[in-house]
């Protein structure tokens, strides 16, 4: 059975705010996105803070534990390296999908760039359940899921999400990271009781818990993590920690950074907020009553998969610190070893299979909403991923709202009408170079030569190859573009 300390009080750590979250006073420890770290090639600030005794814990965005396939074998073993490599007590995944089609429907595969909700059904919870047995057999560290925030209700669900996730906690021993912020949004969007959903958790399987900003717009609650923490938010959190002392509460901010104080007095917020509930998860080692066990960490919901994890230079890892001496060590199940398929799943992931790929079609490429979902908010959906995955894009390949100026956000939404993302956020960002190329654009002869020559500097080989026929092939794309 693994024991675990208390978390405290913590931050997500971006690498916008390294240097900030290095000399803030009263952090214990921070969360980081897995799929932002390379083996490696761990960022200077994230060594520090560990040669500091500052717990990192890593959070996965891409796995789609709630997806109707079975996780993916080099996710998970990325994901478990990650962990080895910061000597993290547990890692952290989201109860969402990210990904449809493929092999189980006979259709195209499709990405969401995002998290998307899954239907509270008894098939999607059985497929949810033997992913997490999956996950947790190959991870060498104790996991926590997370409650995400959504636009869309499922037709036909049956259960609350306090009543799904009871149910999945009880029959996986899996952790729960508690995001009080998604709590709020559904609320707003979906008129969801956050009380009622506090009173079905199993509060004593709480891992640690996540606070953020959001924005209202038209009706719409968007958890945004680019603004203050709202009122209702900390108030979300104070009747959590009535019920429960969680091991640890992280805030997380990942877009539209403030200056440091800011921070400081967002988490000063966070820490008023439990000491009036009478709570000392702020204080790192402090001791609980045995009835509240302290759960594992978990991570921040980034707003999308940083790809700029410079090429691994082989094993590179990092001595874990000494467990603080002063924790109060707690109980944690050991995860079911079972992870062989249960081949009397197989109908429930086709059917789960089909109705997600529906979904996520209408979403990104442009097929007709499936019976049952809200229109409107559908197109709201959609239209949001839309702008995410114009804004991921412009991150991973930063020249190309350089180059093309005000006029990128534009021509990028007209790209990505009727085009999914289908192969990761580079190969959207080549593929949308060239869509601009073969249509003649832009206009401005010297911008579009630089565009060219951006684009093939990047989708040939690298380093550009001398043989011949990869020279052939490099004038044949230039011959095709000029066209």
């Amino acid at each position: 059975m693994t024991r675990l300390g208390r978390l405290g009080t913590g931050i997500g750590w971006r690498p916008e705010i390294a240097e900030a979250v290095e000399h803030m006073p009263g952090v214990d420890w921070v969360e980081a996105v897995s799929e932002n770290l390379c083996p490696g090639h761990l960022p200077e600030s994230l060594r520090r803070l560990r040669e500091r005794g500052v717990t990192v814990v890593p959070h996965g965005v891409s796995l789609g534990l709630g997806g109707a396939d079975r996780p993916d074998e080099s996710r998970l073993a990325a994901l478990a390296e990650r962990a080895e490599m910061l000597g993290a007590p547990l890692v952290t995944e989201h109860i969402a999908f990210v990904r449809a089609g493929g092999a189980l429907t006979a259709s195209p595969s499709l990405e969401a760039g995002h998290l998307l909700p899954v239907p509270r059904t008894r098939d999607a919870l059985d497929v949810l359940c033997e992913n997490v047995r999956i996950a947790q057999a190959a991870l060498p560290v104790p996991l926590a899921v997370e409650n995400i925030a959504a636009l869309l209700c499922w037709p036909g669900e049956e259960m609350t999400e306090g009543q799904f996730l009871y149910d999945l906690a009880d029959r996986t021993g899996v952790r729960l990271l508690i995001d009080v912020a998604n709590l709020h949004t559904n609320h707003v969007n979906r008129g969801e009781d956050p009380a009622k959903a506090l009173d079905e958790l199993p509060v004593e399987a709480i891992a640690y818990v996540h606070v953020a900003g959001g924005v209202e717009r038209d009706g719409v609650w968007h958890d945004s993590h680019a603004h203050p923490v709202p009122r209702p938010v900390l108030d979300i959190l104070a009747d959590l920690v009535s019920r429960v002392t969680p091991p640890g509460v992280l805030l997380e901010r990942d877009e539209n950074f403030p200056e440091p104080g800011e921070l400081e007095r967002e988490l000063a917020a966070i820490r008023g907020t439990l000491e009036g509930a009478g709570a000392t998860v702020g204080v790192k080692g402090a001791g609980a009553a045995e009835s509240e066990p302290s759960p594992e960490p978990a991570a921040s919901d980034p707003t999308a998969p940083a790809l700029t994890c410079p090429p691994a230079a082989g094993p590179d890892l990092v001595s874990a610190p000494d467990p603080d001496p002063a924790s109060t060590p707690v109980p944690v199940p050991d995860p079911d070893p079972a992870s062989a398929p249960d081949p009397g799943l197989a109908p429930a992931r086709q059917r789960l299979a089909l109705a997600q790929a529906a979904l996520l079609s209408a979403l990104v490429a442009g097929t007709p909403v499936p019976e049952g979902f809200d229109r409107v908010r559908t197109g709201v959906q959609a239209r949001a991923l839309t702008a995410k995955r114009a804004d991921v894009v412009a991150k991973v390949a930063a020249e190309l709202p350089e180059l093309l100026g005000d006029g990128y956000r534009a021509a990028f939404l007209g790209y990505a009408q009727g085009r999914p993302l289908t192969g990761g956020y580079r190969r959207d960002a080549l593929d949308f170079a060239e869509h601009l190329l073969l249509a003649g654009h832009p206009r401005d002869a010297r911008t579009r030569r630089q565009l060219r020559d951006w684009w093939l500097e990047r989708s040939g080989p690298a380093p550009r190859s001398q043989r011949p026929r990869a020279r052939l092939a490099r004038a044949t794309r230039r011959v095709l573009l000029r066209h």
